[in-house]
């Protein structure tokens, strides 16, 4: 079962793939994490990746396509993927629907976090001060969030029209909005 988590920034994507992981035996693709990941590295594309972060800019399609194209086409991954933070953008989500049918996959199921702004600088606030992420400073959440709201608009238009899409009020408990994600899944 192939699923995809969206929502802004601090909208809880993370917390519900880690549980749906667990729950599912599946794999959480988080973009960020991947990301992260470069920036650690001190790659070349790390250093894009953390000029574009810093500004509250979304990191390129390009560079999020070529992570995420090693992943879809991961045997041991097949099926069992759990989308976190992917798509953002329009692009990538014809690129996730190009890559999954490539590979004889599909989306099973689609969950948009939706959370208002005060909600989420609350949110990345409180994860600021637990996971010291440089990424979670006051004017950098603003940005992002105003961002993810005007780039993902068309992903989410993308997406709402099909029946596999469902919009949870991300702004509830977590453990409601597990339990929502679980019944949908049926698990």
């Amino acid at each position: 079962m192939n699923i995809i988590l969206f929502g802004p920034p601090g909208a809880g994507k993370g917390t519900q793939a880690k549980n749906l992981e667990k729950k599912l035996n599946n794999f959480q693709i988080s973009t960020g994490d991947m990301l992260r990941d470069e920036i650690k590295k001190e790659s070349e594309i790390g250093k894009k990746i953390i000029s574009n972060m810093n500004e509250g800019k979304f990191v390129d399609d390009e560079i999020v396509n070529n992570l995420m194209k090693n992943v879809v086409f991961d045997p041991q991954k097949k099926n069992k993927l759990i989308f976190d933070g992917y798509p953002r953008t329009l692009q990538q989500a014809k690129n996730l629907d190009s890559l999954l049918n490539d590979t004889g996959q599909k989306i099973d199921f689609i969950f948009f976090l939706n959370v208002n702004k005060d909600t989420i600088v609350q949110r990345i606030e409180k994860r600021k001060t637990i996971e010291k992420r440089s990424d979670d400073d006051l004017n950098t959440i603003l940005k992002r969030y105003d961002t993810y709201m005007f780039t993902t608009k068309p992903v989410l238009d993308y997406y709402s029209s099909k029946s596999n899409f469902h919009e949870i009020d991300g702004g509830q408990k977590i453990a409601e909005i597990t339990n929502k994600i679980n019944n949908i899944l049926g698990v």
